[in-house]
């Protein structure tokens, strides 16, 4: 392969996203991960493990580990559960979109949508 043949990171990820269905993809797999980040840190607030978290919410630990490594797409019943152990209102709501212009991202930063 010569250096002509390669394929920039860049215009394989454009190519990726342009296929149907990849922004809706995306978009999920960045809120799992989002939520999962957020159940994790409350959960480290209370400085509980992950099987104490799954007993008070009754899932497994598993499915806790899954949840906080954004593994899964969360039903809305998982996220009442989680919310109810953690001691927190589930609030789910439809925010304004952000232009065009900042949607592509350049880094990974997360803002927690909840404090503990």
């Amino acid at each position: 392969m010569t250096k002509s043949d390669r394929v920039d990171w860049n215009d394989l990820r454009d190519r990726r996203m342009a296929e149907p269905g990849a922004t809706e993809g995306y978009e999920a797999t960045r809120i799992a991960f989002e939520l999962g980040q957020e159940v994790r840190l409350l959960r480290e607030h209370k400085r509980w493990s992950q099987s104490q978290l799954a007993r008070v919410a009754g899932m497994t630990q598993s499915a806790v580990a899954r949840f906080e490594a954004g593994g899964n797409v969360p039903t809305l019943p998982v996220l009442e559960r989680l919310a109810r152990a953690l001691n927190r209102k589930l609030d789910v709501r439809f925010a304004p979109v952000r232009p065009a212009t900042t949607a592509r991202r350049t880094g990974h930063s997360v803002t927690p949508l909840a404090r503990p």
